[in-house]
């Protein structure tokens, strides 16, 4: 079950790559960048995964050889790995808006023959 994690989160890295690479409208670009984002979120989450693993939590006398214990650090930094994804589309959305205020399209290509 964890190699399909693997795939799809190396899928979804490439297809926010490849959207943001083909695309010429801005927004389907910033939803590239959080597709992209999303996949890495899953790929760390994956890393830190251990197969019969038990929450950190536990008090010295429940502490054997065998333990096996999920660390808690993938999971600290993916939380805050989606706030901050948050926060960079929520930016991202903002300059798209001021950009079509500016020039009234969103194609780049537009954008680019506008500016001169």
């Amino acid at each position: 079950m964890i190699t399909f994690n693997y795939i799809a989160s190396f899928f979804l890295i490439a297809l926010g790559f490849y959207t943001i690479v083909t695309q010429h409208n801005i927004v389907k670009s910033v939803i590239g960048l959080s597709i992209a984002d999303y996949g890495v979120n899953l790929l760390i989450i994956s890393i830190g995964y251990v197969p019969g693993g038990t929450a950190p939590i536990f008090t010295p006398g429940e502490l054997t050889q065998a333990s096996a214990f999920v660390d808690p650090i993938p999971q600290a930094l993916t939380l805050t790995s989606i706030v901050i994804g948050a926060c960079v589309t929520a930016m991202s959305m903002s300059l798209v808006m001021k950009l079509y205020d500016s020039y009234g399209t969103l194609d780049t290509g537009e954008i680019r023959r506008l500016r001169g």
